[in-house]
């Protein structure tokens, strides 16, 4: 009984200490948040975005969603699904884009002025002359 409790605490330990990981919260954190950010797109492709495009390819006077071929095979409501699918994955395109030039920006401003050029050749020069004088001083002491 006691080797059985043993192997279930280790098991629990174990259990936490990857559940508590970083790595972990962040992936829930980010499954969470995106699973709320997917309806906001959603909303916003067929609330927004395909009422401006639906009379563009309506068809006769018909929803374009609604066409079948032969008994049941609806290519309108498949291809509605790829036109959305390629509005979410523009929008999302856009807002990764400015998100990555907003941290390009934020890096930059972070970043130390390089040093002057002339200021690093002088420093080295002078770091040479040093050199050469210890140098010299060491292989004719009367100097």
């Amino acid at each position: 009984m006691t080797r059985f409790r043993r192997k279930t605490s280790g098991f629990i330990k174990d259990f936490q200490e990857f559940a508590l990981k970083g790595n972990v919260i962040d992936l829930a954190i980010a499954v969470i948040i995106g699973g709320a950010f997917g309806k906001i797109i959603t909303s916003f492709v067929e609330d927004l975005v395909m009422p401006l495009i639906n009379p563009l390819i309506a068809l006769s006077g018909k929803d374009w969603r609604t066409i079948t071929i032969g008994s049941g095979i609806k290519i309108g409501q498949f291809l509605g699904s790829v036109v959305d699918f390629l509005v979410i994955a523009f929008i999302l395109f856009l807002a990764i884009r400015s998100l990555q030039r907003f941290k390009r920006q934020k890096a930059v401003e972070n970043e130390p002025p390089l040093p002057d050029p002339q200021l690093v050749a002088q420093e080295k020069l002078t770091d040479a002359l040093d050199k050469l004088t210890q140098t010299l001083e060491s292989r004719n002491p009367q100097i």
